[in-house]
């Protein structure tokens, strides 16, 4: 069965949806590799290996520290707003950041401080459209179609982080500033499509206050503790385990492959990710969901082990990639389990707490190694980041049974083999674990 005939794509806003995101995480890892290369080559003039990547980690610790702060009032306003109009006000706000890149490019000698004012400004865009764009999908499609819906969105993604750093690391050997300008340019494609799309994406209208309706997604979101046990294990294993921050380093000075090198390292998880992604929409999982999540993420760790202790390129993109496959299938099964599991009135505010989760683990990872690369160099902080995760994962598995059992993802009502039933205050499983 073709996975494109079979479900999405006959429904026309999802069809544009899907490829104005698919142009906007382009952008995005465009963005990132030059962003991450461009604060490394200005930290390598006067630093060491070590804390130029440590210089690099915080840049994701600017991004992170507005999506701390705004990510749950934006996933209150998805839920009382229009989705796509919070989606295009984003956009427009990140192409002004990414347009105030190249004039910082431009300058003869870059100003480091500019560069982390206006990542904060980023990090503070993509606080709203994360939120807005996940809890958009579950109104394009039928509940039985969600699956495979999150997984061609992730295909999305992922295909973009094949994409993205190869053509960033192409246009980073040209100049930094040309990289922003095609970044520029994508995100505004991206968002000249999705103003095509004709969907009613404005949820229903829930009494309450902000803060009552931000302490209600709160709520359910703990009281689920299949959901929170999901959340909090991507959390915590890829803080520990991720390694995109070192990869300027590894690229630059280990691996010495240069920036067209860095390029490839950086697409070297998407392109695991993208080959699971194509399984999944082909067959998605539908039992034992859990047991093979916590199976995904012990690879996960091993995987980065293994990256960190090869010295020789291939082996470390076959390492990257199976790194990649691994978390595909953790986001696949806990952006499933959120999405099915939460009405949609909520999924606003459930996504904005997943999110939140999402770019601790990312941002804060990135901040974590560059940190600890600081003191024990890339490539121990990786390797400890690896033997982290594994941990995380055995503790998670004790931790959290009912996520451990948790067992159908096709959205099915019997109470048996569903993940979580309707009204998780009344399930056994919303006081497990």
């Amino acid at each position: 069965m073709n996975i494109l005939s079979s479900f999405p794509f006959r429904h026309r806003d999802f069809g544009l949806f899907w490829a104005g995101i698919f142009l906007v995480n382009l952008a995005v890892q465009i963005e990132a590799v030059t962003i991450g290369w461009q604060i490394y080559g200005i930290g390598r003039q006067t630093m060491t290996i070590g804390e130029s990547a440590f210089l690099v980690g915080l840049v994701g610790l600017a991004q992170f520290v507005p999506l701390f702060l705004l990510t749950l009032w934006a996933g209150s306003l998805a839920d009382r707003h229009s989705r796509r109009g919070i989606v295009m006000a984003a956009l427009v706000v990140e192409a002004v950041c990414v347009l105030g890149l190249v004039a910082v490019a431009l300058e003869p000698e870059p100003d480091v401080s500019h560069i982390f004012i206006i990542a904060t400004l980023f990090g503070a865009a993509r606080a709203f459209l994360s939120p807005a764009a996940s809890a958009t999908v579950p109104m394009l499609v039928s509940k039985q179609d969600m699956p495979q819906a999150i997984s061609l969105k992730s295909l999305a993604w992922q295909t973009a982080v094949i994409i993205g750093p190869w053509i960033g690391g192409l246009l980073c050997a040209i100049s930094t500033a040309t990289a922003y300008g095609v970044t520029a340019v994508l995100f505004l494609l991206g968002l000249f499509i999705i103003l095509f799309m004709r969907t009613n994406t404005t949820p229903e209208r829930q009494p309450g206050s902000q803060i009552e309706q931000i302490k209600e997604g709160l709520v359910y979101t703990w009281q689920n503790k299949i959901i929170f046990g999901a959340i909090s294990l991507d959390l915590f294993a890829v803080l520990l385990g991720g390694a995109t921050a070192l990869l300027p380093a590894f690229a630059s000075d280990i691996l010495q492959v240069g920036p067209e090198g860095f390029g490839i390292l950086r697409s070297g998880p998407a392109i695991g990710a993208v080959i699971m992604a194509l399984v999944l929409a082909r067959w998605p999982l539908k039992r034992r969901a859990g047991i093979r999540m916590f199976l995904a993420v012990g690879a996960f760790g091993l995987a980065t082990i293994v990256f960190a202790l090869s010295r020789n390129m291939w082996l470390s993109v076959a390492a990257l990639a199976a790194l990649g496959a691994a978390d595909m299938i953790s986001v696949y099964v806990r952006q499933t389990l959120v999405q099915i599991v939460t009405p949609d009135h909520m999924r606003g505010r459930v996504s904005s707490v997943s999110g939140l989760f999402i770019s601790g683990s990312n941002e804060l990872g990135e901040f974590e190694s560059g940190l600890v690369s600081r003191f024990i160099g890339p490539v121990l902080a990786a390797v400890v980041g690896g033997v982290g995760t594994i941990g995380v994962t055995v503790l998670w598995a004790w931790m959290f049974p009912a996520l451990r059992k948790a067992d159908r993802l096709d959205g099915a009502d019997d109470r048996d083999t569903s993940p979580l039933p309707a009204h998780p205050a009344s399930s056994p499983a919303s006081t497990g674990g």
